[in-house]
Protein backbone atom coordinates (compact mmCIF):
# COMPACT_ATOMS: atom_id res chain seq x y z
CA UNK A 1 0.00 0.00 0.00
CA UNK A 2 1.43 3.36 -1.07
CA UNK A 3 1.19 6.06 1.63
CA UNK A 4 3.26 8.91 0.17
CA UNK A 5 4.68 10.06 -3.14
CA UNK A 6 6.64 12.98 -4.58
CA UNK A 7 8.67 13.53 -7.77
CA UNK A 8 11.71 11.62 -6.47
CA UNK A 9 10.27 8.73 -4.46
CA UNK A 10 7.30 6.93 -2.99
CA UNK A 11 6.72 5.05 0.27
CA UNK A 12 4.95 1.72 0.66
CA UNK A 13 3.92 -0.24 3.75
CA UNK A 14 5.17 -3.82 4.05
CA UNK A 15 2.53 -6.20 5.39
CA UNK A 16 4.17 -7.23 8.65
CA UNK A 17 3.65 -7.47 12.40
CA UNK A 18 6.16 -4.65 12.84
CA UNK A 19 6.10 -1.09 11.49
CA UNK A 20 7.94 -1.54 8.18
CA UNK A 21 8.14 1.01 5.38
CA UNK A 22 9.88 0.81 2.02
CA UNK A 23 11.13 3.90 0.18
CA UNK A 24 11.36 3.48 -3.62
CA UNK A 25 12.86 5.84 -6.15
CA UNK A 26 10.44 6.95 -8.86
CA UNK A 27 13.05 6.24 -11.52
CA UNK A 28 14.09 2.59 -11.50
CA UNK A 29 17.72 2.83 -10.45
CA UNK A 30 19.52 -0.44 -9.81
CA UNK A 31 22.13 0.85 -7.34
CA UNK A 32 22.36 3.77 -4.94
CA UNK A 33 25.40 5.00 -6.84
CA UNK A 34 23.26 5.22 -10.02
CA UNK A 35 21.09 7.95 -8.47
CA UNK A 36 21.58 11.59 -9.14
CA UNK A 37 22.64 13.65 -6.13
CA UNK A 38 19.20 15.21 -5.58
CA UNK A 39 17.45 11.80 -5.48
CA UNK A 40 20.08 10.38 -3.11
CA UNK A 41 19.66 13.35 -0.77
CA UNK A 42 15.87 12.94 -0.87
CA UNK A 43 16.19 9.22 -0.09
CA UNK A 44 18.43 9.81 2.90
CA UNK A 45 16.36 12.74 4.19
CA UNK A 46 13.22 10.62 3.98
CA UNK A 47 14.90 7.59 5.55
CA UNK A 48 16.11 9.65 8.52
CA UNK A 49 12.72 11.28 8.96
CA UNK A 50 10.98 7.89 9.00
CA UNK A 51 13.56 6.55 11.46
CA UNK A 52 13.15 9.46 13.88
CA UNK A 53 9.35 9.30 13.63
CA UNK A 54 9.39 5.55 14.33
CA UNK A 55 11.63 6.07 17.36
CA UNK A 56 9.44 8.83 18.74
CA UNK A 57 6.13 7.08 18.13
CA UNK A 58 6.86 3.39 18.68
CA UNK A 59 9.92 3.54 20.97
CA UNK A 60 11.41 0.40 19.40
CA UNK A 61 14.35 -1.58 20.73
CA UNK A 62 16.13 -0.84 17.42
CA UNK A 63 15.42 0.51 13.96
CA UNK A 64 16.73 -1.64 11.11
CA UNK A 65 17.57 -0.10 7.75
CA UNK A 66 18.38 -2.26 4.74
CA UNK A 67 19.08 -1.93 1.02
CA UNK A 68 19.09 -5.21 -0.89
CA UNK A 69 17.34 -5.40 -4.23
CA UNK A 70 18.44 -8.95 -5.01
CA UNK A 71 14.93 -10.08 -5.95
CA UNK A 72 13.63 -6.67 -6.97
CA UNK A 73 16.40 -4.75 -8.77
CA UNK A 74 14.70 -1.38 -8.20
CA UNK A 75 16.48 0.71 -5.60
CA UNK A 76 14.54 0.82 -2.33
CA UNK A 77 15.27 1.21 1.37
CA UNK A 78 13.58 -0.81 4.11
CA UNK A 79 13.02 0.98 7.44
CA UNK A 80 11.75 -1.30 10.23
CA UNK A 81 10.96 -0.68 13.89
CA UNK A 82 12.16 -3.75 15.80
CA UNK A 83 11.17 -4.98 19.24
CA UNK A 84 12.46 -7.69 21.54
CA UNK A 85 8.93 -9.14 21.47
CA UNK A 86 8.68 -9.39 17.67
CA UNK A 87 8.78 -12.86 16.12
CA UNK A 88 12.30 -12.62 14.68
CA UNK A 89 14.28 -10.37 17.06
CA UNK A 90 17.31 -10.25 17.20
CA UNK A 91 17.41 -11.96 13.78
CA UNK A 92 16.52 -9.93 10.67
CA UNK A 93 12.90 -10.15 9.54
CA UNK A 94 14.12 -12.30 6.63
CA UNK A 95 15.87 -14.65 9.07
CA UNK A 96 14.75 -17.54 11.21
CA UNK A 97 11.63 -16.98 13.27
CA UNK A 98 12.53 -17.03 16.98
CA UNK A 99 9.07 -17.12 18.60
CA UNK A 100 5.46 -16.05 18.16
CA UNK A 101 5.37 -12.26 18.24
CA UNK A 102 3.72 -10.57 21.19
CA UNK A 103 3.40 -6.93 20.19
CA UNK A 104 0.90 -4.34 21.35
CA UNK A 105 1.69 -1.30 19.22
CA UNK A 106 0.09 2.14 18.91
CA UNK A 107 -2.23 2.72 15.95
CA UNK A 108 -0.43 2.73 12.58
CA UNK A 109 -2.96 5.14 11.04
CA UNK A 110 -2.00 7.83 13.53
CA UNK A 111 1.70 7.22 12.81
CA UNK A 112 1.07 7.37 9.05
CA UNK A 113 -0.87 10.65 9.26
CA UNK A 114 1.84 12.30 11.36
CA UNK A 115 4.60 10.98 9.08
CA UNK A 116 2.92 12.19 5.88
CA UNK A 117 2.35 15.61 7.46
CA UNK A 118 6.07 15.83 8.40
CA UNK A 119 7.12 14.69 4.94
CA UNK A 120 4.96 17.38 3.32
CA UNK A 121 6.32 20.04 5.70
CA UNK A 122 9.93 19.11 5.01
CA UNK A 123 9.66 19.63 1.24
Amino acid sequence: MKIYENNALYIEVEDSQIPWLKIFTQKKYKELSDCDKKTREELFRTMLLIETQMIGYYQPTKVNIAIFGNYLPHLHIHVMARFEEDSHFPEPMWGKKQREGNLKLPDFEEFKQTLVKKLNQSR
